[in-house]
């Protein structure tokens, strides 16, 4: 009997020690888990991000998208650059617009919404560099990050009402316009009059695009710049001011339109009124006028990398949400395309 006990006694001293252990193992596992989970909490919080609990979404960024319009191809393509960027990122990307690129009261009337429904961050391509301001500098004090891309806000009104850390991202505008006018600078070995139609004069990329135009016509003494006018961006308003303009100077030999729409507008009251001799070039590389320069309609056009330009802009976007320093600005270079290298 006695033997039986210790026998008994020595099994369930066993059965205990193993149970012991196996206690302490799993201790073990529970606090080596509950250190990861520390650590990689730890991780999020720098990001500025929530930590995913088990139920939940993962915290998805909204981002409005404000672009002038719709209407003109170029802003189409900004619109593919955010999308993929959109699903990199995984962000939720709202996409507003005005009707047209003169519709800066819409654009304001966006931008007021975007701060009532309390989104992240907004990118903005603004159709004036002065007007959104005020709005823009309102949706800054609601804690929402705001992205300049394509055209440049006003840096002195800008720093005059307190919009401040806004990273700009686009092109060297004076430089691609300059490029542009060029191609017909070079062309002109004889005394020529020439002509410059204009973008919405209150938007910098307008302003900048402009005065690289009148430096590279000013290269060349043969050429006297005998109008400039705005066509606001349009093709319509290309059409009837380069009308206008033939009206007034018939011997005019050459015109840079600031962007291919107000060109493409140009070149076919020209093609109606049968003058082949007039050189056009612009500033886009819309498929159109890709076409137009195939075709040697147009000589020459500038491609700025607009979805490029909308990628980053949620890109940045991004980084700024998760805290990360951004520079004051970032310059795409700009390609010019002629018949020598048009797609």
């Amino acid at each position: 009997m006695k033997t039986d006990f210790m026998r008994n006694g020595q099994t369930l001293n066993k059965i205990l020690w193993i149970l012991c252990t196996l206690l302490a193992l799993m201790g073990q596992a529970a606090c080596g888990q509950g250190a990861s989970g520390v650590a990689t909490q730890s991780i999020f919080e720098r990001q500025g991000m929530e930590t995913a609990t088990p139920g939940t979404e993962e915290q998805r960024f909204k981002i409005a998208l404000v672009m002038k319009t719709l209407t003109n191809p170029f802003f189409i393509e900004m619109e593919k650059g955010a999308r993929q960027a959109q699903d990199e990122f995984g962000v939720d990307l709202v996409v507003k617009t005005g009707a047209q690129e003169t519709s800066i009261e819409q654009q304001i009337a966006i931008v007021e919404e975007s701060i009532a429904v309390r989104v992240d961050a907004i990118v903005i391509a603004p159709g004036s560099s002065t007007e959104l301001i005020p709005v823009l500098k309102k949706a800054q004090d609601a804690g929402i990050v705001v992205i300049n891309i394509d055209n440049r806000l006003d840096k002195n009104l800008s720093e005059e009402l307190g919009l401040v850390g806004v990273p700009f991202i686009s092109v060297d505008n004076q430089h691609g316009a300059y490029l542009s006018a060029k191609c017909i600078a070079d062309r002109i070995t004889e005394p020529a009059d020439v002509a410059i139609l204009e973008g919405i004069r209150e938007a910098k990329n307008a302003q900048d695009r402009k005065v690289g135009a009148e430096r590279a016509f000013a290269e060349n003494p043969n050429i006297t710049i005998v109008a400039s006018e705005t066509a606001h961006w349009k093709i319509d308003e290309g059409y009837a001011v380069m009308r206008k303009i033939l009206e007034q100077h018939p011997s005019i030999r050459g015109v840079f339109a600031a962007n291919d729409m107000m060109g493409l507008g140009a070149i076919a009251y020209l093609e109606e009124s049968g003058r082949t001799d007039v050189m056009v070039s612009a500033y886009d590389a819309l498929q159109e006028a890709l076409e137009a320069v195939k075709a040697g309609k147009m000589l020459c056009t500038i491609d700025q990398q607009p979805a490029r330009q909308g990628y980053l802009g949620i890109q940045a976007a991004v980084q700024a949400l998760h805290g990360e320093p951004l520079p004051d600005e970032i310059l795409l270079d700009v390609l010019l395309i002629s018949q020598e290298n048009v797609p």
